[in-house]
């Protein structure tokens, strides 16, 4: 997750470069959650975290309502998967929440909607020598924000990534590290106020930027859909500049 393996100023020179290559695409058949399933197994295998998936490789919230779970694809093959969830006051199921649930109430009940992403997982032999597949992967937390006009994005992580998010995400640290008595391990909840700071990160880094339409093929759940696009390509590069500021709840 290091910024030195590119110049500062070319970082998002190459990653804009490199969603060229790359499509999104929101899972939801079974043959697709099965094919999710065999990356987090291989994955968590490999960084010897199984041990933290105590209700499998999937659960009862990869299926909840306000759960989406996207493959990241590079050059057609998926490399990597993450799960994005939209926790409301009165929809309040979540990763952190199993973890935290004082603080994830405190910022629920003052009325705030978060983006909580979970079961971040990397093909290790894909990935091994891509080091913005953590920048793309983590990408449509940014574009949930934007689609739910969200006032949080989530990041519930191990304290040595912490700085990672810190960093990058312009994070705040809402539960110092501490055992997470569910994972048995210490974990550390942060918080990006995207109302605040969201101009400035999609200033830094226009390849979070999406445009409405995007946004909609992630996220949009209408009645009248009947399935998913197969394949949502990034926007970043065609949106105007100067609607930069329609993106995030500035």
């Amino acid at each position: 997750m290091s910024e030195t393996l590119f110049k500062r100023n070319d970082f998002s020179t190459k990653i804009l470069d490199i969603l060229d290559h790359v499509e999104y695409r929101r899972v939801e058949s079974s043959e697709d959650m099965e094919q999710v399933e065999r990356l987090r197994y291989k994955a968590y295998k490999a960084h010897d975290v199984l041990a933290l998936a105590p209700k499998g490789l999937l659960d009862d919230s990869d299926f909840d309502s306000h759960a989406y779970i996207f493959g990241l694809y590079y050059y057609g093959e998926l490399i990597s998967t993450i799960r994005v969830h939209y926790v409301t006051p009165e929809h309040r199921l979540s990763q952190s929440g199993g973890a935290f649930p004082e603080a994830m109430d405190e910022l629920l009940d003052a009325g705030l909607t978060l983006i909580d992403p979970a079961r971040f997982a990397a093909d290790p032999e894909l990935t091994a020598d891509l080091p913005w597949v953590p920048y793309l992967t983590l990408r449509p937390t940014i574009v949930a924000a934007a689609y739910f006009r969200a006032d949080r994005v989530l990041q519930f992580v191990r304290p040595p990534h912490a700085a990672f998010y810190k960093r990058v995400f312009y994070a705040d640290t809402i539960v110092p590290g501490r055992l997470a008595k569910n994972y048995g391990i210490d974990m550390t909840l942060m918080a990006t106020n995207v109302v605040e700071v969201g101009r400035k990160l999609l200033t830094r880094y226009p390849f979070f930027i999406s445009s409405a339409s995007e946004q909609r093929m992630m996220f949009s759940r209408n009645p009248n859909d009947t399935l998913p696009p197969l394949t949502i390509i990034p926007t970043a590069r065609f949106v105007p500049p100067g609607e930069l500021g329609t993106d995030l709840p500035l």
